[in-house]
């Protein structure tokens, strides 16, 4: 495994997230399921979810992913680590024996993979995921999805609840990601409403945390050699999800799977909801965004110049056919512009009413403890040389695990 992908692999947790394993180890949560398998097990919300249920007292994890182990994961002895492909019947099969449920984690997630990955590893691996359930008799299955399988890149999306969202399948998708997410939200419920297995689907937004390897590494990639800058009018409303807001959702999902129940197939989202600076449920993107960056060290991107919409829309669509031509993969396309100037939160009432959700860690102390463990842990990785800007290439660390996964796959 490439050496920069193992900074995001340690079990090290920060101040806020060991707060909240010393509030599962004490029950405070309350219990899981003793047998359980988590497919995409070493991905950033995976491996953090592998963690909390053998925090919460699960007697056996199976990891499931197609990256092995990092040297430095946690070596518990309930954690089996599990290095296959999903696309692998037999091995999906083996892997899910004797479990009592599944967290379906394990996706191509997104704007940054090679097209074949998003149907391969989201329609195909779920696929697999539900003819294993079906073989070794395990029931249960908790579905991580997303709300952009329920927006547009045309309107914005202003604290809506679950059923005031368009339903799936829709006709058209913000992007590749979306639409196989979509497509296997609907293969799942299918099988639910067979009787073949019991399920829900619980979806975070903008998820964020320590060991993040996608969403603000970028940005601060693109802030550290100056070129980012506010994009549009800079006053995006955003909801955010920390990693163990999402992991508790997806853990206490699992108590409303059974023969009955009134949730079964249903879509739930889980953010950090009241807790951010605007108890409706958001934040101003741009404002939170520069904190993390002048917390880097970095110049304010709020003091500089803001880049029109309109430019930056001719240059996403440049950068798109530049992906399209040469295959590689820009941090500037359309679906990442209008992710970046959007509006986009969302209500949390039906996980409040339904799961019993509530956030167990705020945004105003989770999103500085994220701050500082980017400037204790990533910073002095950052290589100011190597990076690249707005429309350059992706950050290096996400080059390193789509690469290794391209391999493994044979693609």
């Amino acid at each position: 495994m490439p050496p920069r992908v193992e900074l995001y692999t340690a079990y090290e947790l920060s101040p806020v997230q060991e707060k909240v394993r010393e509030g599962s180890q004490s029950g405070k949560f309350g219990s899981v399921p003793k047998r359980c398998v988590v497919t995409g097990g070493l991905g950033f919300v995976g491996q953090r979810l592998v963690e909390t249920l053998v925090e919460r007292g699960a007697e056996k994890v199976v990891s499931f992913d197609i990256v092995p182990a990092a040297a430095n994961v946690w070596k518990h002895p309930a954690i089996e680590y599990v290095t296959a492909d999903l696309r692998d019947l037999d091995a999906v099969v083996e892997a899910f024996k004797g479990a009592d449920c599944v967290w379906h984690n394990a996706a191509a997630v997104g704007p940054f993979l090679p097209k074949p990955f998003y149907h391969e590893i989201n329609v195909v691996g779920t696929q697999n995921v539900i003819e294993a359930c079906k073989r070794t008799g395990v029931r249960k299955v908790v579905f991580s999805a997303t709300p952009s399988t329920r927006f547009t890149c045309t309107d914005d999306v202003e604290g809506l609840t679950e059923a005031e969202m368009p339903e799936i399948p829709q006709r058209e998708y913000v992007a590749e990601y979306s639409a196989t997410k979509a497509q296997a939200e609907l293969l799942l419920r299918e099988a639910c409403a067979k009787g073949e297995l019991l399920f829900v689907a619980v979806a975070p937004h903008t998820v964020y945390g320590p060991r993040d390897n996608l969403f603000l590494p970028n940005m601060l990639e693109a802030a550290g050699v100056g070129k980012l800058r506010v994009f549009g009018k800079g006053d995006s409303r955003c909801g955010y999800t920390h990693v163990d807001n999402y992991c508790h959702g997806l853990v206490i999902a699992e108590k409303q799977l059974y023969d009955g129940s009134p949730h079964l197939g249903k879509f739930y989202v889980c953010t950090d909801g009241h807790t951010h600076p605007d108890p409706r449920g958001f934040c101003v993107f741009w404002e939170e965004l520069d904190k993390a960056v002048v917390g880097m060290g970095f110049d304010s991107v709020c003091a500089k110049f803001a880049l029109p919409f309109w430019l930056l829309r001719i240059v996403a669509f440049i950068c798109d056919r530049i992906g399209d031509l040469t295959g590689k993969k820009l941090k500037l396309g359309w679906f990442t512009l209008r992710m970046l100037t959007m509006h986009r939160w969302f209500s949390v009432v039906a996980a409040q009413r339904d799961l019993g959700y509530s956030p167990v860690v705020s945004f105003k102390e989770a999103w500085p403890d994220t701050i500082e463990w980017f400037r204790l842990k990533w910073l002095p990785t950052f290589d100011p040389k190597s990076a690249s800007g707005t429309t350059g290439g992706i950050a290096q660390q996400t080059v390193d695990k789509v690469q290794y996964q391209q391999k493994a796959m044979g693609t």
